[in-house]
């Protein structure tokens, strides 16, 4: 009994200093280690985040769940409505202020003509991530660029010493770190015009985000976005997606200078009332 009880402690003591545990085998954790993904990584052992990136969510017209419903115009019938989804807000609902949420319902009314997006304006942070289109990272061990395609929007992560934001902007001010293997994005002085998605939700001029880009493999990232609004919202709260890495061979970013497709919603009336009183003055 005493030789089998030794016997019985010795042998745990050795899966202890080997690392497994009793059910582990050895060559099961070698395999576990072996299947691990190979991230590729930077000069300086950080994950290689450059490449070209895309959300394939409905994230841009609702951050919340939602079912599909008419778009702002009937007009284009179902090329304008709007797709289900189920949701990227980690609390299911965003945590509005009581006055908060009746500007949100004013927005939401509105949205044909006052989305940010429709007028060809930044997307602000976070929404420049999710919309439909697709961005490019350029990341360099000083800092990282993001080109989007929407509006020619463009950021700069800083990597150095955290920098105070000179002024207020649609794209605010980004400072970086690295927690691991998780790129931390620290945003602040965005202008509080950009808003989170077609549905009407928007942040004010105070809002922090705090941005999460953590690569899962080579071509899928996990990106999370937690928002703090204390104007806006009663608690900070969390988004959360996956990217995904454009990789078709031929795959580049193109243009898509927007501006020109909004000059009839932003300037339309001033055309229209210059050629009334043009044509006024000619009748006379």
């Amino acid at each position: 009994m005493h030789r089998r009880t030794s016997f019985t402690i010795l042998l745990l003591a050795a899966l202890l200093l080997s690392g497994c545990t009793p059910r582990e085998k050895p060559a099961e954790k070698a395999a576990g280690a072996a299947s691990a993904p190979i991230l590729p990584r930077m000069p300086d052992g950080k994950p290689d985040l450059n490449g070209i990136w895309q959300t394939l969510n409905t994230a841009n017209w609702n951050l919340e769940p939602h079912a599909a419903s008419q778009g702002a115009t009937e007009l284009l019938g179902a090329i304008a409505a709007v797709p289900p989804g189920s949701g990227v807000v980690k609390e299911g609902a965003i945590p509005y202020l009581p006055e908060a949420k009746a500007q949100r319902v004013q927005n939401f009314a509105n949205r044909r003509t006052e989305d940010p997006e429709a007028k060809c304006y930044r997307p602000g942070v976070p929404r420049a991530t999710y919309m439909p289109y697709p961005f490019q990272v350029f990341h360099t061990s000083s800092e990282v660029f993001i080109a989007y395609q929407y509006a020619s929007a463009t950021r700069t992560i800083n990597l150095k010493d955290p920098i105070k934001a000179p002024f207020d902007s649609w794209m605010g001010w980004s400072n970086g770190h690295w927690e691991g293997d998780t790129l931390v994005v620290d945003v602040t002085a965005q202008n509080g015009q950009a808003w989170l998605d077609r549905a009407g939700n928007y942040t004010s001029a105070d809002v922090h985000v705090v941005e999460r880009y953590s690569m899962v493999d080579p071509d899928h990232m996990m990106y999370q976005a937690t928002i703090e609004d204390p104007a806006v919202f009663t608690q900070p709260w969390t988004i959360s997606m996956p990217l995904y890495r454009v990789i078709e061979p031929a795959a580049r970013m193109l243009e898509f200078k927007c501006v020109e497709f909004s000059e009839e919603l932003l300037y339309g009336q001033l055309s229209k009332s210059k050629a009334t009183t043009s044509g006024d003055s000619h009748h006379e």
